[in-house]
């Protein structure tokens, strides 16, 4: 499990294809001697396993080798990393440890667009706060809301403002400089994790929906996003 506070930046060093799918070598020196072979790291906000590195990989303390399976592949950005590029690590938040950011599973949605990354005072470039604005999947837009947590590329981040699939956040001046986002540019592809509490509304909404409203699932104002307005108005609140 992990809080989505990123403690330091790697840099993917090389993505080779293996029988199995493909192995990713990161450069972690801030990790060395922190990590054992079958360990979790979060690599963009995707849980990966530390595995042994292989001779041709070049063995050394300051670097980690993952395999990524075919899930992640099709599902996150890290098949598309080229060697150089800054990716976001966190290691497993130990247990009573205090958790700073909300709880992230590593387990990534689908990816978004970098739509853009603004900021605030352009004349205090070091100091100003920076407004990013992520292009969701459709099919996630559910999972999100205002004031709600949501995971970009491994940081947690708290939703400022949802129109349709675009997510506003606000990223202060340290978020900015200690992560990948200073070396993103618009249009480039992020990973997304929506909060697990939205997973687990969405799947418990509609049978219980069913329940107290009749006809609930074929009635237009209440399928799919059945807590509208419409809704609380005529149920008196």
């Amino acid at each position: 499990m992990f809080t989505g506070l990123i403690q330091t930046t790697g840099t993917v060093l090389a993505l080779r294809p293996t029988s199995g799918g493909t192995r990713m070598i990161v450069s972690a020196p801030q990790f060395a001697g922190r990590w054992t072979i079958g360990d979790s790291i979060a690599v963009n906000g995707v849980c990966l396993t530390a595995v042994t590195m292989e001779a041709e990989d070049q063995p050394h303390p300051d670097r980690f080798a993952a395999d990524l399976a075919e899930e992640t592949i099709q599902r996150t950005t890290l098949s598309q990393l080229l060697p150089g590029s800054l990716v976001n690590l966190e290691l497993p938040t130990p247990a009573g440890a205090p958790l700073g950011g909300h709880i992230v599973q590593g387990h990534v949605d689908g990816t978004g667009t970098l739509v853009s990354l603004t900021p605030l005072h352009p004349t205090a470039i070091d100091y100003t706060d920076w407004r990013l604005v992520v292009e969701i999947p459709a099919e996630l837009e559910n999972a999100v809301i205002p004031q709600g947590s949501i995971t970009i590329d491994g940081i947690s981040l708290t939703v400022a403002k949802l129109e349709g699939q675009h997510v506003e956040v606000a990223v202060i001046p340290h978020t900015y400089n200690s992560t990948n986002l200073r070396s993103l540019l618009a249009g480039s592809k992020v990973n997304i994790e929506t909060d697990a509490l939205s997973k687990y509304a969405r799947k418990s909404a509609p049978p219980i929906l069913s329940q107290a409203v009749p006809h609930a699932e074929t009635t237009p104002a209440l399928r799919g996003e059945w807590l509208t307005n419409e809704y609380l108005v005529a149920n008196g609140y």
